[in-house]
């Protein structure tokens, strides 16, 4: 029996116990092809009403893997699972027609998940109202809720205070899980 040329899922990458697997490795072929297929999915996925987040291509034990990270445009929100199911059906389809990456391969569809990494400006404005954990350039944290975007700037409230700190000040910021309200009054109020 011939192995399929690809298996799909969606959601985040994970083996058979659930464990999440180590991103894949690329090399300079793989990213020339993951930039390719980010051509190819570009608008099929602004048709879905997501943005395309990135675009992986990478070896996974014995085959290929290409990840592909879907996300709402803007705003505050996430991605619903019918709207992934959706898009991952396109993609699947898409990569079909088009027959980019050689031999067989999973493909995976997920979002960025709850602590993604914030490094640019759209990304502040999805963590709107969320927690997030940003390291400032001068070595420092601040650990609250983002309150707004507003042009280079971000607020967020923290230790009892909005503190406004330009985007360019960031060195690194995540959003973080809010583990309900004891949680969120206690680092916005900076007992944490």
């Amino acid at each position: 029996m011939a192995s399929p040329k690809k298996t799909r899922r969606a959601g985040g990458a994970h083996d058979r116990r659930g464990a999440a697997r180590p991103p894949a490795r690329r090399d300079g072929r793989s990213g020339e092809i993951a930039s390719r297929i980010a051509g190819e999915l570009e608008a099929i996925v602004a048709g879905s009403g997501l943005y395309l987040e990135e675009v992986r291509v990478g070896r996974s034990g014995r085959g290929m893997v290409v990840r592909v990270i879907v996300d709402l445009p803007s705003g505050p929100g996430g991605v619903g699972s019918d709207s992934l199911t959706e898009v991952s059906r396109a993609i699947s389809a898409r990569l079909d027609d088009v027959d980019l990456v050689e031999g067989s391969y999973t493909l995976e569809v997920s979002t960025p998940g709850a602590e993604r990494p914030l490094t640019e400006p759209r990304h502040f404005s999805r963590a709107e109202g969320r927690l997030v954990a940003l390291t400032l350039a001068d070595g420092s944290g601040l650990d609250g809720r983002l309150q707004n975007l507003d042009g280079d700037t971000v607020s967020v409230r923290a230790n009892g205070r909005l503190h406004t700190v330009r985007i360019a000040e960031i060195s690194s910021g995540r959003m973080r899980v809010d583990m309900g309200k004891a949680e969120s009054k206690a680092v916005e109020e900076g007992e944490d």
